[in-house]
């Protein structure tokens, strides 16, 4: 029997990605979305506090987390991120049209300040330091890197920002990004230095799968490489990052809920890529899985040794080659 109360508390501004096809010119994105209706269809009870503009504010979209029970504070704001991808031969270009506005600590209920985990997601560094002061010393924190990772001017294309110390860092127990966000020849030892002696480091590579980087006390004390798992098709690749390292944190925070006779607390690499490979299979938070078809999605690839010791030592794609 699980105990009542929230378990997980994300937290993250909301993004408007141009989608032309969309009536209204944008979908509603931003990791924040994605990692609270992952948790919650995974069933966690689930709360986010959520950066919104006056478009996003009122977006469809917060009906879906609404409807899988996730407990909203949204934080208003007189701007908020707003992307546009496009697809190139060399990879994803991003641009952003509006950066946003930073993310302040609000007052929370007493539940929130006892959740189990908190997830804190940025799209567009709205999350500083003042969030690692905020997050109870008994949480298990995950951080979702990326967005602390790009230089935003309004109009321009997204640079990658050099990874750099901070008090997020330190604090975080289970750190995700993507070998697109940092550059081509990264050390390992070196992204892992910016970590505490226990923590976790999760790169995800897309369609060559990704590594679990476990830091010891002198750095890098273990590397693990986890295969892809296979997607019936792809139709949106937004998010799929963001709804991994969600999964993970839940097999990490209640890991029955990989299977009746797993108790471990430690994060399951396979049940958080089937859960990444299904999120790309439709537009949008639409795509994003409950636990009955991760679960389906994960023993189909039983069959194959999906985590393999790794002796990788560097990541990173060029500057430009995004996908």
């Amino acid at each position: 029997m699980v105990a009542s109360g929230v378990e997980v508390l994300h937290v993250g501004s909301a993004s408007r990605d141009i989608a032309p096809e969309d009536p209204r010119g944008w979908r509603l994105g931003g990791g924040v979305t994605y990692a609270a209706l992952t948790t919650a269809r995974l069933g966690l009870r689930t709360a986010a506090i959520i950066g919104v503009d006056d478009a996003a504010g009122s977006a469809d979209e917060l009906d879906l987390l609404r409807d899988a029970g996730v407990d909203l504070m949204l934080q208003r704001s007189p701007e908020g991120p707003v992307f546009e991808n496009v697809k190139t031969p060399y990879g994803r270009v991003q641009t952003c049209h509006v950066v946003g506005v930073p993310l302040s600590v609000p007052t929370l209920p007493e539940s929130w300040l006892a959740a189990g985990a908190w997830s804190l997601v940025p799209v567009a560094g709205e999350i500083d330091d003042r969030w690692a002061e905020a997050v109870p010393s008994a949480a298990y924190l995950a951080l979702g890197w990326q967005g602390m990772l790009r230089d935003l001017v309004p109009g321009a294309r997204v640079i990658r920002r050099p990874p750099s110390a901070s008090a997020l860092l330190r604090r975080a127990d289970l750190v995700g990004v993507s070998h697109h966000d940092v550059a081509t020849g990264t050390s390992l030892a070196d992204l892992a230095a910016l970590l505490h002696h226990g923590a976790d480091l999760l790169v995800t590579e897309g369609r060559e799968g990704g590594l679990l980087i476990h830091v010891g006390s002198s750095g890098t004390h273990e590397v693990l490489r986890y295969l892809p798992t296979a997607a019936d098709r792809e139709t949106d690749p937004t998010g799929a990052g963001d709804t991994f390292l969600a999964a993970l944190l839940a097999s990490v925070l209640r890991p029955a809920i990989v299977g009746r006779t797993r108790s471990r607390r430690s994060p399951d690499l396979r049940f958080a890529a089937a859960a990444g490979s299904l999120a790309v299979e439709a537009p949008g938070l639409s795509g994003v899985p409950d636990r009955a078809a991760v679960l389906v999605r994960r023993a189909r690839e039983r069959v194959r040794r999906a985590v393999l010791p790794s002796e990788a030592s560097q990541v990173g794609v060029p500057e430009g080659r995004r996908v």
